[in-house]
């Protein structure tokens, strides 16, 4: 175990010296120096603890999904009874009391109509997600299940989750905190973020885009009373548009949502210069699309982003490209903002903030002092009780967790990892474990000396037989990290990733290092005695 030739020399010092030169950057960014600019700089982000920044905390409104989970429902009953063969006829279409009902043309159609519908009532893993009954021989009602309803917020919380993760990455700020909170809460944490604002604004919008014909027969003054033909609903135009105050009626069903968008960019309009967001759907959406607009050609048909119409363009030609443009009352920055809402997905539910507080910097920076200190006063204590016991392997271990700490530093840098308050606890443990794995070897190489055995004989026995222990040591605490990082969040799995990356670099400077460093001190020195 003490046979270390050249090239294995060669190899651990490089990987060394090449995790600690990635953790320069980072203790520079620690310590106030400049890094120049030229130079490659990865370094450990800081968390909200530790860095400052924004925490908000998101809302969604259960009813809104269980309402689109309703006009879902009706428009998917219309076209199943339409593509039956034969069609099968309805009317009387109500969605009132959070129930879908309708009633039958021919009351004869009932099995038939029984038998379209159960594919719809049915979701993933054939879980019943509405109930059917019929009243008075040809009227359906379809009733949502609680189960069901329960896994539609379930589901549009996940959805709503990645796309505000998706949302915050387009901001390019670094490595933050999105977790789910209950049922129906989404807690967001940006380090370095002071000012909220934008992040409110960018989370606050829903992006739902949609597109829909325009009721022509619908009267002004009815739409100016807010009453809308049947099939059919009132949608006012958005601030700032040349309608402002205005309201069109527009189809409720047949029309095109932003689902199917793969790209959208801001950009300005060749001929007026203003800002536009140019939007691309890939080829199912643009089929849809491109069957609109011919089916439509002369007629207007409403752009709506989050319930507000932002123009109502005629269709003069077909649009066969899969792409469009929406314009608007923008500002480059608004339609910045929109086209970053549209390509990370619309919310499929409206978020609202309940909770907002921004940590300062101050608070971190006093955080990272005092964390310092504990680590720095823990180091010195920990170095002079090894020193004063161990002698020449005091020493060893003394650099080995030197290198230690320098290295998990690096490796955190290089995975653009996030450095909590508890990482830093979590450092203070990882000083702790690699001396415990000095201390064994030390001890076991005493033993050995005391049962009589040659110098190189109890150096080789002793890591032997202490290695045994730290790795199984190591194994277990290792176990207890993975699972802390992965039902874990925010802080505790801060702590989980310093313990970890901790866990590999301590055995690596702890075992293999000093094992060579002691190895060619005897084979340079050939003592008789170890003072261990």
């Amino acid at each position: 175990m003490l046979e270390f030739p050249r090239w294995k020399k060669i190899w651990l010092w490089a990987i060394t010296i090449l995790v600690m030169l990635a953790a320069v950057p980072s203790l520079a960014s620690l310590t106030g120096t400049r890094w120049p600019a030229s130079l490659p700089d990865p370094t450990v982000n800081l968390g909200l603890d530790l860095a400052g920044g924004s925490h908000i905390l998101l809302e969604a409104d259960a009813k809104q999904v269980a309402r689109q989970r309703l006009q879902n429902m009706e428009e998917a009953v219309r076209t199943a009874m339409r593509d039956a063969e034969p069609a099968i006829g309805i009317g009387d279409v109500s969605t009132q009391g959070g129930r879908l009902s309708f009633m039958l043309e021919n009351s004869a159609d009932i099995d038939r109509a029984r038998e379209v519908l159960t594919p719809l009532m049915n979701g993933q893993g054939m879980t019943r997600e509405w109930d059917l009954s019929v009243v008075d021989t040809s009227r359906v009602v379809l009733t949502p299940t609680e189960s069901g309803l329960d896994n539609a917020v379930s589901q549009a919380m996940d959805s709503a989750t990645e796309v505000v993760r998706k949302r915050i990455d387009e901001l390019g700020t670094r490595e933050p905190t999105i977790i789910r909170q209950g049922d129906t809460r989404i807690v967001v944490q940006v380090p370095g973020l002071q000012d909220p604002a934008q992040l409110k604004a960018l989370l606050g919008q829903t992006a739902r885009l949609e597109f829909r014909l325009v009721d022509q027969n619908a009267k002004p003054s009815d739409i100016q009373q807010g009453i809308a033909p049947a099939g059919s609903q009132i949608v006012p135009f958005a601030a700032g548009s040349a309608q402002e105050g205005q309201s069109l009626a527009v189809r409720r069903l047949g029309g095109i949502r932003g689902d199917n968008l793969i790209n959208a960019q801001q950009t300005f309009d060749p001929q007026t210069n203003e800002p536009v967001v140019n939007i691309q759907f890939d080829q199912q959406g643009g089929a849809r699309f491109a069957q609109l607009t011919q089916q439509n050609v002369g007629k207007p048909f409403a752009i709506i982003l989050d319930g507000q119409v932002l123009s109502a363009p005629n269709i003069n030609e077909p649009i066969l490209g899969g792409s469009a443009r929406i314009s608007g009352s923008f500002s480059v920055e608004s339609a910045a903002a929109l086209a970053i809402s549209l390509r990370s997905g619309a919310l499929p539910v409206d978020l609202a903030v309940v909770e907002e507080r921004t940590v300062g910097p101050d608070l971190g920076a006093d955080s990272i002092r005092q964390g310092l200190v504990a680590m720095g006063i823990g180091s010195f204590l920990v170095v002079a009780l090894m020193i004063v016991t161990y002698g020449r392997f005091g020493v060893y271990a003394t650099a080995a967790l030197v290198l230690n700490v320098v290295m998990i530093l690096g490796i955190m840098a290089v995975l653009n990892t996030t450095l909590t308050l508890p990482g830093i606890a979590g450092f203070v443990l990882t000083i702790g474990a690699a001396v415990d794995a000095n201390v064994l070897i030390n001890e076991r190489i005493r033993e050995e000396r005391k049962r009589g055995r040659r110098v190189v004989a109890a150096v080789e026995n002793g890591y032997k037989e202490a290695s045994r222990a730290i790795y199984d040591a190591n194994i277990t605490n290792f176990i207890a990290g993975v699972l802390l990082f992965i039902f874990g969040s925010g802080p505790v799995r801060g702590f989980a990733v310093v313990l970890i990356i901790g866990l590999f670099t301590s055995v690596f400077t702890a075992v293999t290092m000093t094992r060579m460093w002691v190895a060619g001190y005897i084979r340079k020195r050939r003592p008789t005695e170890l003072y261990v």
